[in-house]
């Protein structure tokens, strides 16, 4: 068996191109869309991400307000700053780009940011909106797994899922939303005995424990869909460093129905879902 590639950065093109009308139409209603940004310092990966991020809402018409803090800024500080936006009319889209620096309460943070401005779904508040299935931004990892399943078009009510790894925006949501959508849920975690034995009972696994390769092909079920959200950078003998996932791809890819890759998988979806709930937050703003 040859699994099917679960291309990320296509199925983010498609949901793109459905955004760019609902941004014009906005736009003739008086409504720009606009995502502001919270950068502190200059971790390298967070920037890179704030820049391409820049540029993708750029892409769409989406305005893009980068608000730049320096790398000694404290809680306070940052606290302010979000206090400013959640209090701004003109502003409908707020998130902050991790890692804070060392000391800085990220929970307390994400927390304060308004739940209708909350566009990563950090808030706890949005994170426990999911459990009811109440309107609410849901978080974008969470997003761009079930819309990968999704794709597939495997039938999701009454199958078996087993989601390795239980974090509050990733591990956490998916269970929910997949019990939401009547399947049977397994949340595993690093604590749990026997991983293998449940993830080869699993008709849809989802690994999001950010431990390369630690889903081999004999802890998968032949005929599964397999999402790999983990991201991790490992060094190669020749010194040179890679993006990996937690699936060793090339040998579960023998075995699944279906996997997504890493890089290419998760990643470009999730930034899909962080425009589409900037789309979304834009819209409810202006039903306002």
């Amino acid at each position: 068996m040859t699994a099917r590639i679960i291309d990320g950065r296509a199925l983010a093109k498609n949901v793109k191109a459905t955004l760019a009308s609902r941004i014009e139409r906005l736009r003739a209603c008086d409504t720009p869309v606009r995502l502001d940004a919270i950068l502190v310092g200059s971790d390298g990966s967070a920037a890179i991400y704030a820049r391409n991020q820049g540029t993708a809402c750029r892409e769409l018409g989406i305005e893009h307000v980068l608000h730049q803090l320096p790398d000694d800024a404290r809680d306070d500080e940052i606290a302010g700053r979000v206090m400013l936006l959640n209090a701004e009319p003109l502003v409908h889209a707020v998130m902050v780009h991790l890692p804070l620096p060392s000391g800085v309460d990220t929970e307390r943070i994400q927390s304060m940011i308004d739940p209708v401005k909350d566009v990563e779904g950090v808030n706890p508040a949005n994170i426990g909106n999911i459990v009811y299935g109440r309107r609410s931004l849901v978080p974008c990892t969470a997003l761009a797994v079930m819309e990968m399943i999704e794709s597939t078009g495997i039938d999701l009510p009454g199958t078996q899922c087993v989601c390795v790894g239980a974090s509050n925006i990733v591990g956490k949501p998916v269970v929910v939303l997949l019990m939401r959508d009547q399947a049977t849920v397994i949340s595993t975690n690093k604590y749990t005995p026997q991983l293998g034995s449940l993830t080869r009972t699993a008709d849809v696994l989802i690994s999001a424990a950010g431990t390369p390769g630690l889903i081999t092909a004999d802890m998968v079920k032949p005929g599964a869909v397999v999402i790999d959200v983990g991201i991790s950078r490992v060094e190669a003998p020749d010194g040179t460093r890679r993006t990996v996932g937690d699936v060793a791809f090339d040998e579960v890819a023998a075995v699944a129905s279906a996997v997504s890759p890493v890089p290419g998988g998760v990643g470009p979806m999730t930034v899909a879902m962080l425009l589409r709930n900037t789309v979304e937050s834009a819209s409810r703003r202006r039903q306002k």
